[in-house]
């Protein structure tokens, strides 16, 4: 039996309300600054976060690449940690797979925890043949049919470009690094099987490099929250030519885009 002491809209975004909704349901106790799917809090999250899929992903960055780490949020498994990379403060979490996980994550992030800048890095599938595998690509924009933006922001767009000067300083960097890059546009669909055996309408039109699940969503709340976002992908994947690399190799072989992530991070200048 439920307790009628519990509004069960509480914790919904008031944007999410409906016109025409009775006015019991916009009364009782306004939501709180706590994030819904992340325990951290206050003050535990740096302001400069990089965001894989996977959290296993990002323990393996945590534990390899930084120092000083904290785990400061399981919920869900989905792990963040907070760190430092050569004296800079900075986080590693998860955002799962998808725009609506990345979206909720990403979300979550910059207006619960004021985090100014995302970078995602994670992994995708190229449409070229003349693409190889573990080849890294800087997002310029994304693409997607998904109605993930026009659903949360009343965007009719179905493309979003990277938001402010990470995607410059993860071009500065690897110039630095002389790490070849691969720079333009990507695909964000909704579908990781599809039974129609061809190549996405909308990639073909727009020239995209790859297929991925997330830069949509991020790219889109980053505009909508006025905050900074990039995406730097590898290629785990050759679409026409079914090559792919083994999920462990996604895990731990990465390095390359890691290091690249969080040497670019120190660059943005945003210290907590």
């Amino acid at each position: 039996m439920s307790d009628p002491n519990i509004n069960p809209m509480v914790f919904l975004p008031a944007r999410f309300f409906l016109p025409g909704l009775k006015s019991q349901y916009l009364h009782g106790p306004k939501p709180t600054n706590m994030s819904i799917h992340i325990s951290a809090q206050p003050g535990e999250i740096a302001p400069v976060v990089l965001l894989p899929g996977d959290p296993l992903r990002a323990k393996y960055i945590a534990d390899t690449l930084m120092s000083d780490v904290e785990l400061v949020s399981n919920t869900r498994n989905i792990l963040f940690f907070t760190g430092y990379y050569k004296n800079t403060r900075l986080s590693i979490g998860a955002s799962g797979m998808g725009i609506p996980s990345m979206g909720i994550y990403s979300y979550e992030l910059y207006t619960k925890y004021d985090v100014q800048c995302i970078i995602r890095i994670g992994t995708c599938g190229a449409y070229r043949t003349s693409i190889g595998l573990y080849d890294l690509i800087n997002v310029e924009t994304a693409y997607s049919e998904s109605t993930y933006a026009q659903s949360a922001f009343s965007y009719q767009a179905n493309n979003f470009s990277h938001q402010g000067l990470a995607y410059k300083a993860i071009n500065d960097t690897a110039q630095r690094m002389n790490i070849n890059l691969l720079n333009g546009a990507v695909h964000s669909g909704d579908a990781f099987y599809s039974s129609s055996g061809q190549l996405p309408t909308i990639a073909l039109e727009n020239n995209c490099l790859a297929a991925e699940m997330e830069a949509f969503a991020l790219f889109a709340n980053a505009k909508y929250c006025n905050k900074i976002a990039a995406a730097l992908l590898t290629v785990s994947d050759i679409i026409p030519d079914r090559k792919m690399i083994s999920p462990e190799e996604r895990e731990r072989s990465l390095d390359k885009m890691g290091k690249l992530a969080l040497e670019s991070a120190i660059q943005i200048g945003i210290n907590s």
